[in-house]
């Protein structure tokens, strides 16, 4: 059989895409191949979302209902559970979870079942994509033994390419198209492939020289901003036990216009990157009998402070109030791991909640953007939790609120004036020019 000419038909933008996982990545991926001219298949195990996409209600924030309406309603995209329809797409993107195992091990499950689904459509002439974030190596030792297996060989048959995504949830100044996107090809065929397609997608491409150089660039921008974090959270503990806002000291610093770049503390790392990427090239990197210290203290600095924050709100329910901490009702604000997003992937606030509940406390949450705890593979025992109402009364209710997200819908002012005591996690009132005796930072 002769295989297609796929560059061409990329080039000519008649090369039918496919985007497997039509989560926080792959649905604004879909929108912007679609958006760029190209036919797009969207696949997903969840049926739910199908449902939700065919009746143009998004449930991502970065897709707004009327261009999913748009995109889906001309006919440019559509989406499935049926992954028998793989063999119709020529570009296959591959957007699924990377997770940690319980020992902190990559989880590449996600990813091997998805190649074992890709690889029972394999035909010639297709490029087989992975946006996911992992170790270098993953795209050549993990997906192409599993694609090959079919008998098909990679540069010959099929092609292979990697390209790290590259979201940021809630950050409105970017979406998929206009971000830098990193392309990498196995072979200069499929690099040739991966910026002729990425090139039409998004406004500005970068590509480098291997697979893994392009799996490694997604790491290094992630270990990066989890040891900066890393360090001002452990700033944040020595400057405390001197007596010396870690806040000012930071917005002191950052009037330097050189040689600093500012990091804020925080409850904790959250996200579908900087608490778990780090950790793959630290497994990866026992291969080669290299030690990560940075990025491995990183991890213990950062998995901590959810418990210092737990053990400020002790203290200060002692001192101010006289009140235990296992007798105590205490309010979480913010569920999600950052501000204006209902996205509650790693939210150190969930690990706030189990600490809380160990100790005894009665815990209660309220979330703008999150009616109530949905399913997660850590805190299964939290789902179903609702959100509170944010009435006076209510707030009066209990003897702390603990800020752990700094979500800009909620009235701070109205919050200070119903609490017995507020645990600052994010420097919410002194940004506000707010001073009370009822707010501690933490």
């Amino acid at each position: 059989m002769q295989k297609p000419d796929l560059l061409s038909a990329i080039v000519a933008k008649t090369a039918k895409a496919g985007v497997i996982g039509l989560g926080y990545v792959g649905l604004p991926l879909a929108m912007s191949m679609s958006r760029a001219g190209f036919s797009v298949l969207g696949f997903d195990i969840d049926p739910q979302k199908i449902t939700r996409i065919e009746a143009h209600k998004s449930y991502i924030d970065a897709v707004p209902d009327a261009v999913l309406a748009a995109e889906h309603g001309a006919g440019r995209f559509a989406a499935t559970c049926d992954f028998d329809r793989l063999a119709e797409c020529d570009v296959i993107a591959i957007c699924v979870p990377t997770p940690l195992t319980r020992h902190r091990d990559p989880d590449l499950s996600f990813v091997e079942n998805t190649c074992r689904d890709i690889a029972a459509r394999l035909r010639p002439g297709q490029l087989i994509v992975l946006e996911s974030t992992t170790y270098p190596g993953t795209t050549d030792e993990v997906m192409k033994p599993i694609l090959e297996k079919t008998g098909l060989s990679c540069g010959v048959d099929f092609f292979l390419g990697y390209s790290p995504e590259r979201e940021d949830p809630g950050n409105r100044d970017f979406e998929t198209s206009t971000i830098p996107k990193v392309v990498a090809g196995d072979g200069e065929q499929a690099l040739a492939m991966m910026k002729a397609f990425y090139g039409a997608v998004v406004k500005t491409i970068v590509p480098v020289s291997s697979l893994r150089t392009a799996e490694a660039v997604k790491l290094t921008e992630n270990i990066f901003r989890a040891v900066n974090i890393a360090l001002v959270n452990e700033l944040k503990l020595v400057y405390d036990a001197m007596g010396i806002d870690v806040w000012d000291v930071i917005d002191a610093a950052k009037t330097k216009p050189f040689g600093y770049m500012p990091f804020y503390p925080g409850p904790g790392l959250g996200g579908h990157c900087i608490p778990i990427d780090p950790f793959y090239l630290t497994w990866k990197s026992r291969e080669f009998e290299q030690p990560t210290r940075f990025i491995e203290l990183a991890g213990e600095i950062n998995t901590a402070m959810p418990r210092h924050v737990v053990e400020k709100l002790a203290e200060a329910l002692d001192r101010k109030l006289g009140k235990a901490l296992s007798r105590s009702r205490v309010l979480i604000l913010g569920l999600a791991y950052k501000k204006n997003v209902p996205d509650i992937r790693e939210s150190p606030s969930l690990r706030l909640m189990e600490i809380l509940l160990e100790r005894g406390a009665d815990v209660a949450y309220h979330d703008p953007f999150l009616d109530e705890v949905p399913r997660t593979r850590e805190y299964g025992h939290l789902m179903g939790r609702r959100s509170v109402a944010l009435t006076p009364e209510a707030i009066a209710g209990f003897d702390a609120v603990v800020i752990a997200t700094d979500h800009d819908p909620v009235d701070y002012a109205a919050l200070e004036q119903s609490s017995a005591l507020i645990i600052d996690t994010r420097n919410v009132y002194a940004r506000r020019g707010i001073s009370s005796d009822k707010v501690v930072k933490a």
